[in-house]
């Protein structure tokens, strides 16, 4: 238990890959430990794993003339899941500087009008939320500081705030790749070397570092905040 709180609160720890042994399944494991460790208790949602299918179907489209729809029993379960949540944790590889379409499609699905946006007060209203976004772009790519400006905008402005989340950060984790990439002034793409051995594990070390430090910094906003 949390010496900041005496109530246990929950974390919803959403997981977008389609491995369980990639680095994304790896680092949300680690985010997932350390939430437990501040006094959380870990809801953690593997989307490949549950099987959840992102593509939208009749039974789930959106009826703008009715906010009250009932939505199918498997979207109404993962409403449940985010309305039993303090806080959520969504971790994904960077795709097209986006999230992945399984990602987009659990939002697109479970996000739904009357639920997520479409009231005065939001149902989510008041809940936190922490996007940890991997990409393969090294830290001094030029293009890593345009894709976290792009993510920014579309889940803390786009997604969070219009869902009535009362906090969104992203946290981009660069250098994700084993084989460095990025792009040079003239355009070209420069993939390096795979890092292996000592230089590896380092690199992974410094990878959980950050990784902890971005939880670290979402778990102590919300005690701020209160």
């Amino acid at each position: 238990m949390t010496q900041h709180d005496s109530r246990a609160r929950t974390a919803l720890v959403v997981v977008a890959h389609h491995r369980t042994d990639s680095l994304t399944a790896h680092t949300a494991r680690r985010a997932a430990a350390q939430l437990e460790t501040a006094g959380y208790r870990v809801d953690l949602l593997d989307l490949h794993a549950e099987g959840f299918d992102p593509r939208m179907t009749v039974e789930d489209q959106p009826d703008w003339g009715n906010r009250e729809k009932e939505y199918s029993e498997e979207v109404r379960t993962h409403m449940r899941r985010i309305l039993d949540a303090d806080a959520v944790v969504a971790v994904f590889p960077v795709y097209w500087q986006s999230v992945p379409a399984i990602l987009k499609g659990w939002i697109d699905r479970v996000w739904n009008y009357g639920f997520a946006y479409g009231r005065s007060k939001p149902r989510l209203a008041g809940k936190r939320i922490l996007w940890l976004g991997l990409a393969g772009a090294t830290a001094d790519d030029p293009i890593t500081a345009g894709m976290r400006a792009v993510l920014e905008t579309s889940l803390n402005e786009g997604i969070a705030y219009y869902c009535g989340f009362s906090h969104s950060t992203v946290g981009l984790l660069s250098d994700a790749e084993e084989r460095p990439q990025r792009i040079d002034t003239e355009g070209n793409l420069l993939v390096g070397d795979a890092v292996t051995g000592a230089e590896r594990e380092a690199q992974y070390t410094a990878f959980d570092r950050r990784t902890q430090e971005f939880v670290e910094a979402f778990i102590a906003e919300e005690f701020v905040a209160a």
